[in-house]
Order: C-alpha cells, then sequence, then structure tokens
C-alpha cells in the first residue's frame, strides 16, 4: 500500500481526501525543485484569488471615498445652514447701539 498523501485520491479507510501538511521551508531541508514547486503553488493561489481581491479593494475604496464625501457634504451643508454667529452678531449691535443710547441719553 502506498504511503498516505503519496498520490491516492481517496484514503481507503475513511473515504477522504488527504489534507496537506504545513511545512515550515526554513525548518526542513527541502530541495530546490520542492521549493519551485512551493513557489508555483503559491503563485496560482495569489493569481487565482487576484479579482477577487480587486473587486474587494476597489469596493472598499469606493466606500470610503464615498463615506468621505458624505461627511464633507454634510459639513458645507451644516455650516452653510448656520445662522447662530449671524444671531449673535446683530444681538451684539443692539446691545452696543442700547449702551451708545444710554450713554449719550440724560
Amino acid at each position: 500500500m502506498a504511503a498516505p498523501g503519496a498520490g491516492d485520491s481517496l484514503d481507503a479507510k475513511s473515504g477522504k481526501a488527504p489534507v496537506a501538511q504545513r511545512i515550515d521551508p526554513t525548518r526542513e531541508k527541502l530541495t530546490p525543485a520542492q521549493l519551485q514547486f512551493m513557489r508555483q503553488v503559491q503563485l496560482a493561489q495569489w493569481q487565482k484569488t487576484l479579482p477577487q481581491r480587486r473587486t474587494r479593494n476597489i469596493v472598499t475604496g469606493l466606500g470610503i471615498g464615498a463615506l468621505v464625501l458624505a461627511i464633507y457634504g454634510y459639513t458645507f451643508y451644516s455650516v452653510s445652514q448656520e445662522r447662530f454667529l449671524d444671531e449673535l452678531e446683530d444681538e451684539a449691535k443692539a446691545a452696543r447701539a442700547r449702551a451708545m443710547e444710554r450713554a449719550s441719553g440724560p
């Protein structure tokens, strides 16, 4: 019988496919062919997930940009609607005018 993971498509006992083992290339001595194969597999996995990642990045960027523009627009809208300082200035002018009348009056 072949060793586990040596190309068997299904394990005879459990009926499950073999699971790849995680390998630390710094601890275990690997041949250059094995390292090259690992690089090829990593590159294939990276290229496989690239379109999904790119789409997510674009959607995330657009979402953040929309949020920033919404906050920026709301800030401008709020400041343009703000009449508080204008009312204070009008009250200050009226108070100055009353003070001048009192000072010049009797």
